[in-house]
């Protein structure tokens, strides 16, 4: 798979304020990157900078071989949809898909074949006579996603362009721009805060804090391999333990001792523990066993989430886990009851704070 998109030590300041530092990634072909992180972490603006929308400070932009770091917008290969969409009130959906084709002189034959091809793969192809106002939230944004890719870019550009609609609509839509992708085989990069929405969508996530690339990986790998606490924290829900290493391949925590197949490079350690890992036990034999009070359970359809107290050595600490809905069902965890449950050594991973 080659590098379509490389983008090295990028830097960009609003006065004393830095929003990127050094931000550096590559994009393959065909391939669509989230880029994801809280609110004010800095994804808008590398967005923005890659666009030519805003100009860094510092670094460099390669596309396709061609460095386009200062070339202004309209010089740069790229479709992009905006979180409000942007399209024009005054203009009906078929000029509003056609407008980029119009600017760039394209045939009327041209332009109608690309019109009807787009407007079915959208399914919107009764409706390009009426205007954006006439058209629910999620029509609008798959209006401005063929607008976008009217004129064919190498690049697609999505600013959190599900973020306006409601849950429902948002789960249909992510799905469906995810199989549009991948039938043209664009290049996209896509700006969200939404975990969820990058966990389902993204080939890769590029994960952002104040400014910083925290990791890069698949979905499956922020999830599983999370190599520092704010990526544990921040992808699904986790429990951020402080731990001691006594040995290879035993930890401290709790005031006990756990086996812990993760190398352990230092004395002081951070656990990071997924609440589906904590595993109910009735067998006390067990390794790595543990035994705490429940203080919640919260009801959530196909499992509960129980917050567990641990006591030990005069402290507490609160773990969140899954239970199971039968154990609910049979009433064997209850509020305030007293329950054990096992850590196996491959879940317990090892993070930088």
């Amino acid at each position: 798979m080659s590098v379509y998109l490389t983008v090295s030590k990028i830097c960009k300041s609003f006065g004393s304020f830095q929003a990127l530092k050094e931000a550096s990634f590559s994009v393959n072909e065909g391939e669509l990157v989230c880029i994801l992180g809280p609110s004010g972490c800095g994804k808008t603006t590398l967005l923005r900078v890659i666009a030519g929308l805003e100009e860094q400070n510092s670094g460099e932009i390669v596309q396709k071989g061609v460095t386009i770091s200062n070339l202004p917008p309209d010089q740069r290969d790229f479709g992009i949809v905006f979180q409000s969409y942007a399209l024009f009130p005054n203009l009906t959906i078929k000029k509003n898909i056609i407008f980029g084709l119009q600017t760039r002189n394209q045939s009327s034959e041209i332009i109608e074949n690309r019109l009807n091809e787009l407007l079915s793969l959208i399914g919107l192809e009764s409706h390009k006579n009426k205007y954006p106002a006439q058209l629910s939230g999620g029509e609008q944004q798959r209006v401005a996603l063929a607008r976008a890719l009217a004129p064919s870019p190498g690049l697609l550009l999505l600013d959190e362009p599900l973020s306006a609609l409601d849950a429902k609509v948002r789960q249909f839509l992510r799905l469906e721009i995810k199989n549009l992708q991948k039938k043209l085989g664009v290049t996209t990069i896509m700006v969200t805060h939404d975990q969820e929405e990058a966990l389902s969508m993204a080939d890769r996530i590029i994960l952002m804090n104040k400014g910083v690339i925290e990791q890069i990986g698949t979905p499956q790998e922020l999830y599983s391999k999370p190599e520092t606490s704010f990526t544990a924290d921040f992808i699904g829900k986790t429990n951020l333990i402080s731990a001691k290493k006594i040995s290879e391949n035993k930890i401290k925590m709790f005031g006990q001792e756990f086996d812990c197949s993760e190398p352990l490079m230092s004395e002081e350690i951070t656990v990071a523990i997924r609440p589906e890992d904590i595993k109910i036990s009735k067998q006390l034999s067990e390794p790595n066993i543990i035994q705490g009070r429940v203080l919640e359970i919260e009801f959530l359809g196909s499992y509960s989430i129980g917050q567990i107290e641990v006591q030990y050595n005069d402290q507490k600490e609160i773990l969140i886990c899954h239970l199971p809905i039968d154990n609910n069902e049979q009433s064997s965890i209850a509020k305030n009851s007293q329950i054990s449950f096992s850590l196996n050594p491959n879940s317990l991973k090892i993070v930088s704070s």
